[in-house]
Order: structure tokens, then sequence, then C-alpha cells
């Protein structure tokens, strides 16, 4: 994953929870951000996957235990 691809990650993560100063640590996880609850998981994914135009399997989703799980998956998806 490139820097321009992290930055838009991040904007995402942002925006989705309200919190301009979140940076994507490949430990965070879900307990570590308020407001990350499974309707806003869910929602993390479909935004994710509108701003890349990838599509999770819910295998690759399950796989997913912390922000950098997220972005090894994703980096794969993009590269093609």
């Amino acid at each position: 994953m490139n820097d321009e691809q992290l930055e838009i990650l991040t904007e995402v993560f942002r925006t989705l929870f309200n919190n301009p100063e979140l940076n994507l640590d490949d430990e965070l996880v879900a307990t570590d951000v308020p407001g990350w609850d499974s309707f806003n998981h869910i929602n993390l994914i479909i935004n994710i996957e509108e701003e890349f135009g990838v599509k999770f399997t819910n295998a690759e989703i399950e796989k997913m235990q912390n922000v950098g799980d997220l972005k090894k998956i994703l980096a794969i998806k993009i590269s093609g």
C-alpha cells in the first residue's frame, strides 16, 4: 500500500468515526476507536470498497483482526 492509498484509507476512517486525529497503526482494533461497533464495521467495509473499487469476500473480512490485516488484504485487492 503506497502513501496515497494509506492517506485515502485514513480519511475513510477519520470521516466515518468523526475523528480528524485518528491514525491507522497496524495494531489498531475496533475496541480502540469510539463508535467502531458492528454497524459501523459494516459501514467501514462498504466505504472502503466504494473508495477503492474493490469487493471483499466474507473470508477476507473474517481475516481482518486489526488495521494491519486490513491494509495487507486491501493492498492485494488493489494490485489485482
